[in-house]
């Protein structure tokens, strides 16, 4: 760490470059402090550099390299500006996409500058849109890469910077790491030419083409008759999505209106994300008032579709279901409607899947977590992450999309709804079919990285024998790969009629635990038995493994 008048003067050498008078302002008050020998905010915007890494950027909104700002977007957009070129793409095309945090308009049209500074080619999308709108421009107009501006659904003082490549899908390796070095090697900003225009901003032609594509994900002749209430999550979905189902012909989604519109603050959410506690609070109320069947929400990119059911006959109470649950019913409904392909999903989701696949006679793949790498299996026909990630138009958009969800889950909501029977009644279904396959997490937000690299230390230095009294058949470390798996920091554990896995989040400070268990059953009768037998199993692995990594 350099000593006080070094950081001083390298935050002095930011700040000459630095194009953006917000942060400007604010790193000149930082490097005040710091004279008056109160250095350490500065040290820690000066203690490293943002990692670009196979989720791109992702950080905290502000100045200096370790937060998220102009000069860091610049500088990545170069970076990938030179590796494109040093791949032989000279003059090709890169699209951009943004959501409605803050910035995110700004680091648009910087990396458009850089794009169009550098020789390429460059196309801006009209306005704040879904990511997978972006996913779907990139194959749609012959791109060599496309960015996506976006923190998804991390807290509001987020933003980041997605990387995708001209098949349409996420960077892996080793194109991150190339781009990184390209990142690096940029000495100054003023090396970089940005001009003042020479991109272009595209008119609605690519979301009417992603729209027209989003009908052939239904069946033709399917009932559309399931009423829905939805949520943006403050986020930029609602349009696309109510144009979707209109053109679909199903009812128009009741909204809900404290979160229809896009807010970058996020007001009435703790965490912009439908999975975290009270985030579906209003939805749940507005279900109460107006009792539809189904219950929809996108996160603030609209990558991601989450859903809730009634879970009493009177309507009152309302319940998510897990992303393994609607990952299991989407498939279901493909392997009913005759899909052919093979199905996908990363190692941290049910293995239910792969029992749908297995009897249904399709191919069946597990990947690393992460749509970069579910979208790259080959002949893939549907995909899913447990994190409300779904993937069911992969030659439209190889990427997750909530929106295309929404609308297949809703159809089968609708056929269900004309048998007299729910989503719930075809989990029961599954359920007695391939075992009941319960999954929960265990998810530990920490303000000092560190815990989470002791947990992982501690999982390795003794790992489990038994948890909740099952016996650890197979531990493995995933920092070694596997025959079919390339290495990441991870651990599984395979017990008997259980499986754990223990992961750092790629994308917060969270150190992730992905608990599945599964119950035989014999029949419908016997579903609330095996339930809470799966529950009780459930909370002692949560018990046992935190004792175990210490947290």
């Amino acid at each position: 760490m350099p000593d006080d008048s070094e950081l001083i003067a390298l935050a002095k050498t930011w700040l000459a470059e630095d194009p953006d008078p917000e942060t400007r302002e604010e790193l000149a008050k930082l490097i005040e402090t710091a004279a008056a020998a109160d250095t350490a905010e500065l040290a820690a915007r000066f203690a490293g550099t943002l990692q670009f890494g196979t989720a791109g950027l992702r950080g905290e909104l502000g100045a200096g390299p370790m937060r998220m700002n102009r000069s860091v977007v610049i500088r990545a957009a170069a970076g990938l500006a030179a590796y494109l070129k040093a791949q032989g793409q000279t003059d090709g095309l890169v699209v951009i996409g943004y959501d409605a945090r803050h910035k995110s308009a700004d680091f648009a049209r910087d990396t458009a500058a850089v794009m169009t500074g550098a020789g390429l080619r460059a196309a801006v999308l009209p306005r704040p849109l879904p990511t997978p709108v972006l996913a779907f421009a990139i194959r749609h107009l012959g791109a060599v890469a496309g960015v996506e501006v976006t923190a998804s659904h991390n807290p509001p003082r987020d933003n980041g910077y997605k990387v995708y490549l001209g098949d349409g899908s996420q960077i892996v390796p080793p194109a991150d790491a190339e781009i990184a070095a390209q990142i690096d090697a940029v000495a100054s900003l003023h090396d970089v030419p940005r001009p003042e225009s020479g991109w272009e901003t595209l008119a609605d032609d690519v979301l009417n083409a992603y729209l027209a594509r989003t009908d052939a994900v239904l069946a033709p002749d399917s009932p559309r008759t399931a009423r829905t209430v939805y949520t943006a999550m403050h986020g930029v979905g609602k349009d696309t999505l109510l144009a979707a189902f209109d053109r679909a012909g199903f009812p128009a989604p009741v909204l809900v209106a404290e979160q229809a519109e896009p807010d970058p603050d996020f007001p009435t959410v703790a965490f912009p994300n439908p999975e975290e506690p009270g985030a579906m609070d209003l939805s749940f109320a507005k279900a109460r008032e107006t009792d539809p069947d189904l219950i929809i929400a996108n996160d603030p990119d609209a990558d991601r579709c989450a859903a809730a059911v009634k879970d009493d006959p009177d309507g009152t109470d309302w319940r998510m279901l897990r992303g393994d649950e609607v990952g299991a019913l989407l498939a279901a409904h493909l392997v009913r409607r005759g899909a052919r392909g093979t199905f996908a999903e990363s190692i941290v989701s049910s293995s239910l899947l792969g029992r749908i696949a297995e009897k249904a006679g399709l191919a069946y793949e597990e990947t690393l977590t992460g749509f970069k790498w579910i979208a790259r299996v080959d002949g893939l026909r549907y995909g899913y992450e447990e994190a409300l990630g779904y993937c069911v138009d992969p030659e439209g958009v190889r990427d997750k999309d909530g929106i295309t969800a929404a609308l297949l889950l809703t159809e089968l909501a609708s056929e269900l709804k004309e048998q007299g029977r729910t989503l719930l009644d075809l989990l029961d279904d599954l359920a007695v079919e391939h075992g009941l396959h319960a999954t929960d997490q265990l998810s530990v937000r920490v303000e000092d990285l560190s815990v989470i690299a002791d947990a992982m230390r501690r999982l390795r230095e003794q790992p489990p024998t038994a948890l909740a009294d099952l016996p650890v058949t197979k531990a493995e470390d995933l920092t070694r790969g596997t025959d079919k798996l390339p290495p990441t920091d991870g651990l599984r554990y395979t017990l008997d009629g259980a499986r754990v896995i223990v992961r750092p989040s790629g994308t917060e400070p969270k150190l992730k635990c992905y608990l599945e268990v599964v119950v035989p059953v014999a029949a419908k009768a016997g579903l609330p038995a095996a339930r809470a037998t799966a529950t009780d199993l459930l909370a002692a692995i949560k018990r046992d493994l935190s004792a175990a990594a210490g947290i």
